[in-house]
């Protein structure tokens, strides 16, 4: 029989969908960080919100979220999606420059903080397994809050920004041995024997079987999909990525978003990147905000009311020990006071992996649940501080970046990176389509020692392409979000060669209204279409008719015997003659050329 559908069955989808639309607008209008937007927006529909009142006023029930549980399993690929993301934007020799902050600098954080955490724990009554169950789960930060700050602020590849990351990175790392130890500490009443090590099997395997799988068959599985040219199937075969290495690695015993960061970090190095990027920037951002969403309606307050000194008292402590840590330990490093008081004040919040380790710790019963409940609440509460403490970080990290104009090579590797690793590279000449005409200009430009990398729609294009020891990336160029992955914002010049009329003016309009004082020449197929690309805005537009027709004009007058000097200018006065009759002044690329050609005097 079919299921009746029923308004209710929605309802919470509907809520979390109209609080995307109103609240992230509001909050970007009043220049507040949405993220606190979504934060108090779950606090407002949960159960401990608005809930609380329904007894009083019935009619709050149509606002109010009624399966929190069901919302937070969701919200959870907001985390995996994040990771996988980050992960596009490294690679493995970028994480094997990082070694030292990752395994160092991280795991001096997580031990140091889970031990000086845990002691204060026992210091207030816990037992030893609890107090470590407690000070491990407090040690770790949000990484779903942490990065988008630090990306939105421009700090993600700053010193402070770096060794944030590193520390972030080695915290998700140490997830799954920290719910392993728990459950055999649990179980044994705190015994511990060394076969209990091979506990950990699984999840090394799992690691080893994602690797293994993206090494060997990821790259013709896209591949595959798209010679099929289906934006759908791609999608999917995406979509497809990252879950399934989420879910291989959940099941050995990791965290999804361990997994699909692996994911990401495999297809980093493949010329697939940029457009996978752009097909799932839409699927992070929505699951993103409806895990903040989900952080703010699992907030009691009501505990806040009935303990005040002791959740006010733990999340001051928290802050406290861990930026203390992690900033002695910054400066231990020699990262420098600024960056080390940055990456203090980002991770001194706690952080989402505290629910998943205080869940567990509270349902084996190493952790009384009255205990466990008061310190996530203390837990969030600092969460919600992340935005300020990390206004706070880049307002020191900018003062010290302002300073330090002469300062020695960085270390960990660091003097060798690029210093924004995500984006391609400023000064760039980006080739669109990467045919015949497209390999010709990637090859004039680089027997001038002009940096370029191509963008190119056909799979097959690219896969040549890329035997050759071309830069070429797959995906669709007429999309502004494209070109921005490619590094539009900070290129020297796009070359359009595509020999579609319609993709290439769509190009065109894309990147002008993105740079208006880009430099931009493109392909056309005869005098009109360059007409239209001047309107558009191309600095230059070639027709294909005229240049064939001016080339045979030069050839025929050299073979009967004009000079060549003569010929030369001859060709020249009259190709000047077309473009000033085909770029008409009040054209937007005639508007372009006049203001350049100014700049230039």
């Amino acid at each position: 029989m079919q299921h009746e559908v029923s308004p209710a069955d929605y309802k919470d989808l509907v809520l979390f969908l109209a609080t995307a639309g109103v609240v992230a607008p509001i909050f970007k209008r009043l220049k507040i960080n949405p993220i606190l937007g979504f934060l108090l927006a779950g606090v407002i529909l949960g159960p401990f919100g608005l809930g609380r009142f329904i007894h009083v006023a019935p009619w709050l029930d149509y606002v109010t979220v009624d399966n929190p549980d069901e919302i937070a399993q969701l919200a959870e690929f907001g985390v995996v999606f994040l990771l996988f993301m980050i992960g596009l934007e490294l690679s493995w020799e970028r994480l094997r420059l990082m070694r030292r902050l990752v395994f160092g600098l991280g795991a001096m954080q997580v031990i140091g903080c889970s031990l000086a955490l845990g002691a204060g724990a026992m210091l207030l009554g816990q037992s030893p397994v609890a107090a470590l169950a407690i000070g491990a789960a407090l040690t770790l930060s949000s990484t779903a809050i942490a990065v988008p700050v630090l990306a939105e602020r421009r700090r993600l590849h700053s010193d402070g920004g770096r060794a944030t990351f590193s520390v972030l990175l080695f915290q998700d790392l140490a997830v799954a041995p920290i719910l392993i130890t728990l459950t055999i500490l649990g179980r044994g009443h705190g015994a511990f024997a060394p076969q209990d090590l091979l506990a950990l099997a699984p999840a090394a395997l799992g690691l080893g079987a994602i690797v293994l799988f993206g090494r060997l068959f990821l790259r013709p599985m896209l591949k595959s999909v798209a010679k099929a040219k289906s934006e759908e199937m791609f999608m999917a075969a995406c979509l497809l990525v990252i879950i399934g290495a989420g879910m291989v690695s959940a099941l050995s015993g990791l965290s999804m978003a361990l997994g699909a960061f692996v994911a990401g970090v495999l297809l980093a190095e493949t010329e697939y990147r940029h457009e996978v990027e752009v097909k799932i920037e839409p699927f992070k951002g929505l699951l993103l905000s409806l895990f903040f969403v989900s952080l703010g309606i699992r907030l009691d307050l009501s505990l806040l009311v009935a303990e005040p000194v002791l959740i006010l008292g733990v999340g001051l402590g928290l802050l406290a020990v861990k930026a203390a840590m992690v900033f002695g330990l910054g400066w231990g490093m020699r990262l420098g006071t600024k960056a080390s008081a940055e990456a203090a004040l980002i991770l001194a919040a706690g952080g989402e992996f505290a629910f998943v380790i205080l869940d567990n710790a509270m349902g084996a019963r190493v952790v009384p649940r009255d205990i466990g409940q008061a310190v996530l609440v203390s837990a969030t509460l600092t969460m919600f501080l992340i935005p300020a403490l990390a206004a706070l970080g880049a307002r020191l990290g900018r003062k010290v970046a302002v300073a330090k104009t002469s300062e020695a090579p960085a270390r960990d590797g660091q003097a060798d990176e690029p210093d924004r690793v995500g984006p391609e590279p400023s000064g760039q000449v980006l080739v669109i389509g990467y045919g015949r005409v497209g390999k010709l200009v990637g090859d004039m430009l680089g027997r001038h020692d002009l940096p370029w990398i191509a963008v190119e729609r056909d799979a097959r294009l690219v896969e040549q392409g890329r035997r050759d020891g071309s830069r070429i990336y797959y995906g669709d160029a007429s999309r502004l979000e494209l070109l921005e992955r490619c590094g539009l914002a900070n290129a020297r010049a796009v070359v359009v060669t595509m020999d579609a009329p319609e993709a290439a003016e769509a190009v065109v309009a894309a990147a002008r209204g993105a740079r208006p004082d880009l430099t931009i020449v493109v392909r056309a197929r005869d005098a009109r279409h360059a007409a239209r690309l001047y309107e558009l805005g191309a600095t230059d537009a070639v027709p294909e008719t005229i240049e064939a027709s001016l080339q045979l004009s030069e050839a025929v007058l050299v073979d009967i015997g004009v000079p060549m000097g003569l010929v030369i200018a001859s060709i020249h006065e009259r190709r000047d003659e077309y473009r000033k009759k085909l770029n008409r002044p009040d054209a937007l690329g005639g508007r372009r050329r006049r203001l350049r050609d100014t700049s230039l005097r």
